[in-house]
């Protein structure tokens, strides 16, 4: 029986973590919180599917005083998009897709979509798609879509003009927003580049197309029922609007209050890519699912070897972000990594410079969450806080690193 909240349910010994250097977590990430730089947050350790490490520390709400509780929900922002990559690839297993499948299969207005070669935002010079965009490179954000929030390249611009920023046009739904994308430019043609953008938004459409069903159907029929994630949804409703944390970003290094969507009803758009709110503990149980192979008190949600091909490296030639990707905003570093069918994958730790294990698997999401899967230690971690951007602080390489140096045996 697997864990079903975020209690401790083993001694960091019995783990084979030093107890004192575990409390080093604490003690560093507490100075986040008492000089302003993050309102509150949430850390989750556990090893062999046991709960070695469990704390909470700040504010949920530094307005109303509500403190950062074990059950607070909060914006999983990007960490929506391992669920929709695991939906995806149940999806694979049943046969109703394949990852060369061409995503104008699905969805018919990216047949003719243009790739960017140059000019300006007002006029734009494009080609044709050399190799059609595929399922696999949705998965794998080699796709040539991208977000309007990069500021780095006229593509960004495109969207943001067309109303894509860190939201979208009103009243769109997924559907009306994979039209408007599929006549934006890609960036690069399908495959040739990594670049972190909507395209898990687009697979999300494809799910829905391929399902019959809306996105938040599929997933609590497949996924979050299966795994008992009982609070995890596009929304927030009812008593658990309680709690709910609220949104800060920095100014001048002290946390001030972002005002964010209600999301207290079901949302015109069911983004894949960034859309669901959720739990540590309901977080927990979807990573040790993927670090059990796939299944989870009983309930399989994939087979173990198509849990071990998603968090295979599947850049083209075995290549590394380093070189592959471009350098801009992304929920991992780029050296000695590598990205799978809905994770960044560990090559080479020496090359990344933070202690782990080749293998080990992740992604975060834009408020500053983060998890971890290490399938050689038996590790997954979880760190819970809103704070946007999630590059203002070095929280991930940190957390990792003081991890890692509390296993002693």
């Amino acid at each position: 029986m697997a864990v079903t909240g975020t209690e401790q349910t083993i001694t960091p010994a019995e783990a084979g973590f030093d107890a004192g250097r575990l409390t080093r977590i604490d003690d560093h990430f507490k100075q986040y919180v008492d000089d302003g730089r993050l309102p509150g947050w949430q850390v989750v350790v556990s090893r062999k599917g046991e709960i070695a490490h469990s704390s909470t520390y700040g504010k949920r709400n530094i307005e109303t005083d509500l403190p950062w509780e074990s059950d607070t929900i909060c914006r999983m922002f990007s960490m929506t998009k391992p669920i929709t990559s695991v939906a995806a690839m149940i999806l694979y297993e049943e046969g109703k897709l394949q990852l060369k499948d061409k995503v104008s299969k699905y969805i018919p207005s990216f047949e003719n979509a243009r790739v960017y070669r140059g000019g300006s935002t007002t006029a734009p010079v494009t080609e044709g798609q050399t190799e059609p965009m595929k399922i696999w490179h949705l998965l794998t954000h080699t796709s040539g879509l991208t977000y309007g929030f990069h500021n780095n390249h006229v593509t960004d611009a495109l969207y943001r003009q067309a109303g894509f920023e860190w939201g979208i046009p009103k009243g769109m739904d997924i559907e009306a927003c994979c039209d408007v994308w599929a006549g934006l430019p890609l960036a690069f043609q399908p495959g040739t580049e990594w670049l972190y953008g909507v395209s898990t938004d687009v697979l999300g459409r494809i799910v829905e197309v391929v399902s019959g069903q809306s996105l938040d159907e599929f997933f609590r029929e497949r996924i979050l029922d299966p795994l008992g994630m009982t609070d995890t949804e596009f929304w927030v409703e009812g008593d658990k609007r309680d709690r709910f944390a609220e949104l800060y970003y920095p100014v001048n290094k002290k946390t001030a209050v972002m005002p964010g969507a209600p999301l207290d009803k079901k949302p015109t758009m069911l983004s894949g890519g960034g859309g669901l709110c959720g739990t540590a503990a309901d977080y927990l149980r979807f990573c040790h699912m993927l670090l059990n192979g796939g299944e989870l008190d009983g309930e399989r949600i994939l087979g173990s070897r198509t849990v071990k091909y998603m968090a295979t490296n599947h850049l083209p030639g075995g290549a590394i972000l380093e070189d592959f990707g471009r350098p801009l905003f992304a929920e991992t570093e780029f050296n000695g990594m590598g990205f799978g069918l809905g994770f960044s994958v560990v090559l080479d730790s020496a090359e990344n410079k933070v202690i782990g294990s080749a293998g080990q698997y992740a992604w975060g999401g834009a408020a500053s969450t983060a998890f971890w899967v290490d399938p050689v230690e038996d590790i997954v971690a979880v760190f819970l806080t809103q704070l946007l951007p999630s590059s203002t602080y070095p929280i991930r390489p940190i957390l990792q690193q003081l991890v890692y140096q509390a296993l002693v045996d």
